[in-house]
């Protein structure tokens, strides 16, 4: 373990719920629910106002709704939150080149790898400038920890909730820890947890007690010498900049279980279509195919079938998940199915030829219909004008908005964006209304341009640069992350 806290977690607070909460002013200083709206959905992220009524991530949402009853409740708008990551990453990046991101709010960066930091004092700095160039760029927040390792730098984040910075000093590791509970520690889920409090082991210290091979004993050899490690704050984990992608799967939850057979066919193949775009997507194919299907009674099932070389032929997944498909049995209904691909490469074995021919067919299925002639023509589909809760829209007159319920014909709309200083106004539409349309969302920041030369050129560049101010103004791309310099 280092002798320096140069190891920073980066936590993005309540990243969902925020970020809807700075896109819609009539939100701010409220509660916010961001998650699937179905009787089957979860909760994505709430926020710390929506936290008080005890609304947390993974909850069903009909508990949620429960619980806060009066929250805004809305679906998740993932183009939205993954360009704002791309924003935060790039921040990190230019701290150094080692950056290792968990999810779209959340990241290690090895600030010594970039000479972004050496010791306690240039740590803090590159941390309390990262979190200021943040609220520059995205407007949001985010909570830093600071350690000689990941998982105390993790740990010193959750300590920082919400918008603050902890360092945990090299030589305090031992004390700090000591008197958490074991489920702080990373891999001691609810079921180990339990099994230790079982075994009298509560906390941290009693886990550092308990001896070697007494965790040995009780969780097997892997996970006691890990935890056991853990216990004693030793954590040599590199940050590690890439991880390699292992596998690629999609997946849907129905709101009402399904029986039919034929309809279950159908989506799965539906899912199989869909994971090939996301595996061409990244440039991949796959061996084996994965089917998972989750019964009415919450028993969950995998088959697998492994091909005889990688592939990202749509006809050759679509084929291998209805194989694994007639091997399960779904009499009893379906909650959720999930198509995906393993054993990954970035090249293909299979028949260029036959993939090639199928691949329209299979990325962009035709709906068809039988006539009395037998002469199979297309039928042209309705356009669904499907307004989700949430979401962007813009109306000829009234200019941007998004959604806040539609049902029975009609769509209700709030008029405002992130740049407005009251709640919009409410209006109501038919939903199928020629002059609203959706739209992308807008910049939480509009970050305004330096004016060049003049006598108020440093002070625009501190208040409203296009450059976080933590960056040098001659900055060329390389981690600097700080305006000090290395004795």
């Amino acid at each position: 373990m280092r002798n320096a806290p140069t190891i920073l977690h980066l936590d993005m607070d309540a990243f969902f719920a925020s970020a809807e909460q700075a896109s819609k002013p009539s939100l701010r200083g409220k509660a916010v629910v961001v998650g699937g709206l179905g009787p089957r959905g979860v909760v994505a992220t709430a926020s710390y106002e929506a936290r008080v009524f005890g609304v947390h991530s993974a909850m069903p949402m009909a508990q949620a709704r429960r619980l806060a009853p009066n929250a805004a409740y809305l679906v998740p708008r993932g183009g939205f939150y993954k360009s704002i990551s791309e924003q935060v990453m790039g921040l990190l990046h230019a701290l150094s080149p080692l950056v290792e991101p968990l999810s779209l709010d959340e990241a290690f960066v090895d600030l010594e790898a970039g000479e972004a930091a050496w010791d306690e004092a240039s740590a803090r700095l590159a941390g309390a400038r990262l979190r200021a160039d943040i609220r520059a760029v995205t407007g949001l927040t985010g909570s830093v920890g600071l350690a000689a390792s990941k998982m105390l730098a993790k740990i010193a984040s959750e300590q920082a909730k919400p918008d603050g910075l902890v360092v945990i000093e090299p030589g305090t590791e031992r004390a700090l820890l000591g008197p958490m509970p074991v489920r702080t520690l990373p891999g001691v889920g609810p079921a180990t947890g339990d099994h230790l409090r079982r075994a009298g082991i509560s906390t941290v210290d009693e886990l550092a007690e308990a001896g070697e091979a007494e965790l040995v004993r009780l969780l097997g050899k892997a996970h006691g010498h890990a935890l056991y490690a853990m216990a004693l704050a030793h954590d040599e984990r590199p940050v590690v900049s890439a991880r390699e992608t292992k596998s690629v799967s999609v997946e849907d939850t129905y709101d009402v279980d399904i029986h039919d057979r034929v309809r279950v066919g159908t989506e799965v193949q539906r899912l199989a279509d869909r994971c090939v775009r996301r595996l061409r997507g990244a440039g991949l194919s796959g061996r084996t195919i994965v089917l998972k299907v989750r019964r009415y009674d919450f028993s969950t099932l995998t088959r697998s079938e492994t091909l005889r070389g990688p592939t990202d032929d749509p006809g050759v997944v679509r084929e291998a998940a209805a194989r694994l498909l007639e091997a399960v049995d779904t009499t009893g209904g379906v909650r959720l199915l999930g198509v995906g691909v393993s054993g990954l490469a970035d090249f293909t074995q299979e028949d260029l030829f036959a993939q090639a021919a199928g691949e329209l067919a299979a990325l962009e299925p035709v709906e068809e219909a039988e006539h009395e002639g037998g002469e199979r023509q297309e039928v042209e589909q309705p356009v669904d004008r499907h307004w989700t809760t949430g979401h962007d829209v813009r109306h000829a007159d009234f200019g941007h908005g998004w959604v806040q319920g539609s049902g029975l014909g009609r769509v209700t709309v709030r008029f405002e964006t992130p740049e407005s200083e009251q709640p919009g106004r409410v209006r109501t539409f038919r939903t199928d209304d020629p002059a609203l349309e959706p739209a992308d969302p807008l910049p939480l920041v509009t970050l305004a341009p330096r004016r060049p030369g003049g006598p108020d050129e440093e002070e625009s560049s501190d208040q409203a640069s296009s450059v976080p101010a933590s960056l040098p103004k001659s900055w060329s791309g390389k981690g600097g992350g700080g305006a000090t310099s290395r004795p």
